[in-house]
């Protein structure tokens, strides 16, 4: 083998070796940047579990006021009906 053609092996070679290591550059930062997403993503998952959480309780205990408003609606309403029959037994007495 020549000198020559030793040394376009040696380039040859070596513009292989460059051209492998940028695509192992290009692989690498395409790899951070899919890991990066997908801590971002695990990140807002855990907010919206939380978040889910939160709006779960908070929706518990409105509903446990509505039934408490509604039960009290209900025991002013039977009240009433009591009070209107005593009244008008009271007014039917004096007539």
């Amino acid at each position: 083998m020549s000198e020559t053609e030793l040394e376009e092996g040696l380039t040859s070679a070596a513009a292989r070796f460059d051209r492998a290591l940028a695509r192992l550059g290009t692989s690498v930062r395409d790899l951070n940047a899919r890991v990066q997403r997908q801590q971002r993503m695990e990140v807002d998952t855990q907010r919206l579990i939380h978040e889910r959480a939160r709006l779960a309780t908070e929706l518990d205990k409105t509903a446990a006021r509505a039934k408490r408003l509604d039960d009290s609606a209900h025991e002013v309403s039977r009240r009433l009906v009591v009070a209107m029959e005593t009244v008008r037994s009271v007014l039917e007495k004096s007539e």
